[in-house]
């Protein structure tokens, strides 16, 4: 069953970016149930000044195909200035956007899963780098922040 939760988060990850590798991902596992860690992973986000946008739900599909499953979302988020302008200005990064992670539960323990913006995007213009070098910055304290989260 970890193999097939595992195999599945890189699946999910690997259909939203075409460009993203397992190399490329990096994970976290939090010693929380999944209920509580995604209240927090939420409320990370928006400590980082970055807004949700929304929660999709990916266990659906799996779970009418007959497969049992634990709970798996992706959590799409960003900041709100920076997506307009890398609209405007590189409309081919357009299906890579909003940021998104990944997040399924693993018996007591939650998984959460990201693939690095700055791998992916590879930008030569010196704002979107910029932008691109924050979100990792800001990723790595997001993922940081979650190893650090316990509850009794």
């Amino acid at each position: 069953m970890i193999l097939v939760n595992r195999l599945f988060i890189i699946l999910i990850l690997v259909i939203t970016s075409a460009f993203a590798n397992a190399a490329h991902i990096n994970m976290v596992r939090v010693k929380n149930t999944f209920p509580e860690t995604m209240l927090r992973l939420q409320e990370v986000i928006k400590e980082h000044g970055y807004k949700l946008s929304r929660v999709q739900r990916v266990d659906i599909g799996l779970t009418q195909s007959g497969y049992q499953t634990d709970k798996y979302r992706v959590v799409f988020f960003g900041k709100h200035d920076e997506l307009r302008w890398i609209i405007r200005n590189h409309p081919e990064l357009i299906p890579y956007l909003p940021l998104k992670i990944a997040i399924y539960a693993e018996n007591r323990d939650t998984i959460l899963a990201i693939y690095n913006p700055n791998i992916l995007f590879e930008p030569k213009d010196g704002k979107l780098q910029e932008i691109i070098s924050r979100w990792e910055k800001d990723l790595e304290s997001i993922f940081k922040a979650m190893r650090e989260f316990e509850t009794d």
